[in-house]
């Protein structure tokens, strides 16, 4: 069984055969159970500000159905001035953690420098790509070098981009719903948390998978400061001034 099609203007006939189709349909329902994809949960976003960046997580790790960790960290320290997470598959990101902060460290070491984030990035980009998407990982990675704050996103299959704003996970489509209606320009600190509190809210509340706590990280241009549980999903009521005292510390 077939179809013909003819090209008038190059005088090609060919041929499109349907006869495996019945085959692969087989072989689909006999094995699908061995190839259905393990849904996971997660809810991570990345924005930009004017005087840095700010990373914010959920903290619950699940499999399928099972909430495993109500306590995940996935925020990942890569460099005095760069940090990543992670969504997908929690044991292939905590390896591509580790690999990015010992390659980054040994480039700190033998050149003397501050590590750049296209470093970080690219290193990234090559050993996904190498797999061709088989590491189920995707990453949100971001920083403060030369280049002043940058902020990109890297898919299982090596696909990198650019952005003033990321959310990543499960619960990506309502974090990014609130962060497109709000996000702006040079916003500054106390804007910044407060809209990387309600992306991560969003995603808590229309995302089974994801749940529990926030967590948050600020780069700027001379720290780096990281700050667990800030918020809670049920109990959201911590202020800002009380926030920023923590961060003085």
């Amino acid at each position: 069984m077939g179809i013909t099609y003819f090209d008038n203007d190059y005088y090609i006939q060919i041929l499109f055969g349907f006869g495996n189709f019945r085959k692969s349909e087989i072989i689909n329902y006999k094995y699908s159970t061995n190839l259905l994809v393990k849904k996971t949960g997660t809810t991570i976003t990345g924005l930009i500000f004017n005087k840095g960046l700010i990373f914010a997580s959920d903290t619950r790790a699940t499999n399928v159905k099972v909430s495993c960790d109500n306590n995940c960290q996935k925020i990942h320290y890569l460099a005095p001035n760069i940090c990543c997470m992670g969504a997908g598959t929690s044991a292939d990101a905590e390896n591509i953690k580790k690999i990015l902060f010992y390659q980054l460290e040994l480039q700190r070491l033998s050149s003397g420098r501050e590590s750049r984030i296209l470093t970080a990035l690219t290193i990234c980009k090559n050993f996904l790509y190498e797999y061709k998407g088989n590491i189920s990982a995707s990453l949100i990675i971001g920083g403060y070098d030369i280049m002043g704050p940058q902020l990109f996103s890297v898919h299982p299959h090596g696909s990198t981009y650019s952005l003033p704003f990321i959310s990543m996970g499960s619960g990506s489509l309502s974090a990014m719903s609130v962060l497109e209606n709000s996000f702006k320009n040079s916003l500054d600190l106390n804007s910044a948390l407060i809209l990387s509190k309600e992306s991560i809210l969003a995603g808590i509340y229309n995302d089974m998978g994801s749940g529990n706590c926030i967590d948050l990280c600020i780069i700027l241009k001379d720290c780096l400061i990281f700050n667990r549980n800030t918020w809670n999903s049920v109990n959201n009521s911590c202020s800002l001034e009380i926030l920023k005292e923590n961060f003085k510390n």
